[in-house]
């Protein structure tokens, strides 16, 4: 079991090869990288990575008393374990319509920052996405997740399910990685996924 007071959120890059892949080939391979960038995650908690299951409404369900979390997107994937109950998330920040906004988030969360809206969507996005992966809620739960504050320009404090959740933030190549704090200190690295597999691949540490 994890007993560091760090938790090591992994992003992993997404080949070439695998972007070009269509459907569930696709899919089965963005996978196996947000899987591979778990086991990274486990390595550097000491933690032993075991068959990962999930529950009946597709919750991950905790092994040896670890949570875990996994993402992917066309471009990156990712993995974090944590000894309690967490949700990662990753977006590629690119502009998005004034109804998308507005449907994101209610005029009084817009009112606790003046700051790049475009931005600010989704620093929202991925922070509701990441409470409701840790809740075990899913996307279902979206119209009753709130942003309750922002803390600063990398954290801010979630309400749900009468709640609050910190979350952080990590910004890398025009991509927002989001994570449920848990009063930990996060550790993130960036790995490259064209080895997948090798001990060698991790190439950075934030």
């Amino acid at each position: 079991m994890l007993k560091s007071s760090v938790v090591f959120p992994v992003i992993v890059s997404v080949p070439e090869q695998t972007k070009n892949l269509k459907g569930k080939n696709k899919v089965a391979a963005l996978s196996l990288l947000a899987r591979f960038a778990l086991e990274v995650s486990c390595r550097k908690s000491g933690v032993i990575p075991m068959p990962l299951n999930k529950d009946q409404s597709g919750a991950p369900v905790p092994f040896d008393g670890n949570f875990w979390s996994i993402t992917h997107k066309n471009e990156y994937a990712g993995g974090v374990v944590s000894r309690k109950a967490t949700g990662l998330d990753i977006e590629k920040i690119k502009p998005v319509s004034e109804a998308l906004l507005m449907k994101i988030a209610s005029p009084k969360e817009w009112a606790l920052s003046d700051s790049d809206k475009q931005i600010l969507f989704f620093r929202f996005w991925t922070s509701k996405e990441a409470v409701l992966k840790a809740s075990g809620k899913g996307i279902s739960g979206l119209s009753d997740c709130r942003i309750e504050k922002i803390l600063n320009e990398k954290s801010l404090i979630v309400k749900y399910n009468k709640k609050k959740w910190i979350v952080s933030h990590y910004f890398f190549d025009s991509h927002i990685a989001t994570i449920v704090n848990n009063g930990y200190e996060i550790e993130w690295t960036v790995c490259q996924g064209s080895e997948v597999g090798d001990q060698g691949a991790v190439v950075s540490s934030k």
